[in-house]
């Protein structure tokens, strides 16, 4: 595999793209290497940049996997946004929980994430604030699918997401250690299961 073309100075072209370029190269170093063992010189490296037009976009490292955190959380609001006008929870499950076919480093690179969270407070605030975003909105599709009938409503919809979202997060974590594992027929299997717990249960016309 030949070196990227090492481009100096400042970046050139558009922001956002530049951006969204540097820190998809973040991903794929702590993806490999692990959140301890990325730098901005590596993530530079990656991205064919010098580390000096890394640090034009992210004065840090700090700030670069907050950055990079932030776009993760990002694509799980507009996940759940899909459902708002007509909540698909199952659809919009499969989207959430099945990154591992369209982006293989998205869980391998959460759980580094989170763990790096336990030990810097003002980045575990980040993580937490976006979490707490991320379950409101988990939240508010079940209410609808309460509402609807297609989801149980004998527990509360917030519960009901803290459950899903701990479903995902024991996902995240497993899967980078154990990928032979969640084979696409079992991750199937463990959505259907997972559905199955926020299903109506039988008898669902009982008096509340």
């Amino acid at each position: 595999m030949s070196e990227p073309t090492v481009r100096r100075g400042r970046p050139t072209g558009d922001r956002e793209a530049k951006r969204a370029e540097l820190l998809k190269a973040a991903a794929s170093v702590i993806a490999q290497e692990g959140y301890a063992n990325t730098s901005l010189r590596k993530v530079a490296q990656r991205a064919g940049y010098t580390t000096g037009a890394v640090t034009y976009y992210f004065a840090n490292k700090e700030e670069l996997v907050t950055a990079l955190a932030e776009s993760r959380f990002d694509s799980f609001d507009a996940t759940l946004a899909t459902g708002r006008t007509q909540p698909d929870i199952r659809a919009i499950l499969e989207r959430w929980l099945l990154r591992t076919a369209d982006d293989p480093e998205f869980w391998p690179v959460m759980s580094q994430l989170l763990a790096h969270a336990r030990y810097e407070p003002a980045f575990a605030a980040v993580i937490e604030q976006r979490y707490a975003r991320h379950r409101d909105g988990l939240a508010s599709l079940l209410t609808a699918g309460q509402a609807q009938g297609a989801v149980r409503d004998d527990i509360p919809a917030d519960l009901l997401a803290d459950q899903l979202a701990a479903i995902g997060d024991g996902w995240m974590m497993m899967f980078p250690i154990e990928p032979e594992r969640f084979t696409p027929r079992r991750i199937q299997a463990l959505l259907d299961a997972a559905i199955t717990l926020i299903a109506p249960p039988s008898g669902a016309g009982r008096e509340r």
